[in-house]
């Protein structure tokens, strides 16, 4: 469900690029971007070809400055949420093939909840991260009051939860939020050459690893050992583990299936 506000395409058989595109409203999240995001998720999770997916923004003003507050006070709040992915049809979707943040431009707001959402964050040196909900008289509910103590140290995130204040692309990349950094104009080839590296590995094995990973906080060690056996399992089944042993021993670059 692709529009005019949300572009979709390929940038090689494998990595598949989705683009906000509402600039004059700082890409905003519109009911249309919601549908947009949602669908792009549906798309990889369908797609076995697919193995990456980018996220990025339109323009140099913002990467994505939250919830559109027209739609709200239109009375279509509830609607910039989409069933099983929640806010942007994207911060609450089960998923499996991994997403990076395209940062090029500030981030407020949801748009910070939609890069905590994904796997990865590349941004520039132009971007920024505020949460700025408790000077709206409201929190960061969709997902960035719990997910940003657990990807930076939770005393600074307290800090910009409790005071809205923006922290700058290089302090980001410092505390762990962001994985690279770049100059202005350069996220999307950084993200690109990531995407590629992702890409050229076992494409189970990579969800495999991450999924587990976005599980790290919230099972016990327990749990986790279980997780990670059944799994392993899978992933030992698959063509894909007999083809990674057989290439290493024939020095040649593996074939992946995907299966």
């Amino acid at each position: 469900m692709y529009s005019d506000e949300l572009s979709a395409e390929r940038l090689s058989p494998h990595i598949l690029r989705v683009t906000i595109n509402r600039p004059e409203q700082r890409n905003s999240v519109s009911v249309k971007v919601a549908q947009g995001i949602a669908a792009a998720v549906r798309e990889a999770e369908e797609d076995a070809n697919i193995r990456v997916v980018l996220l990025a923004g339109v323009g140099e003003k913002s990467f994505c400055a939250g919830a559109d507050l027209k739609e709200v006070a239109a009375g279509r709040g509830r609607e910039l949420a989409t069933a099983g992915g929640g806010f942007a049809g994207f911060v609450e979707a089960q998923r499996r093939t991994p997403w990076i943040a395209v940062v090029d431009a500030p981030a407020y707001g949801g748009g910070v909840e939609i890069c905590l959402a994904c796997d990865m964050v590349v941004a520039s040196t132009r971007a920024g991260f505020a949460l700025p909900e408790v000077a709206r008289g409201i929190i960061a509910g969709a997902a960035g009051v719990f997910r940003l103590p657990r990807r930076i140290p939770a005393a600074v995130a307290n800090e910009m939860l409790a005071t809205g204040k923006s922290v700058s692309a290089e302090r980001a990349h410092a505390l762990g939020l962001v994985n690279r950094l770049t100059q202005p104009g350069r996220a999307i080839d950084e993200a690109l050459l990531l995407a590629e590296e992702i890409a050229a590995n076992a494409p189970l094995a990579v969800q495999a690893s991450l999924a587990l990973a976005r599980q790290a906080f919230d099972l016990d060690e327990s749990a986790l050992f279980d997780a990670m056996r059944t799994e392993v399992g899978a992933i030992l089944a698959s063509s894909d583990a007999k083809e990674g042993p057989r290439a290493f021993v024939e020095k040649r670059a593996p074939v992946w299936q995907g299966r």
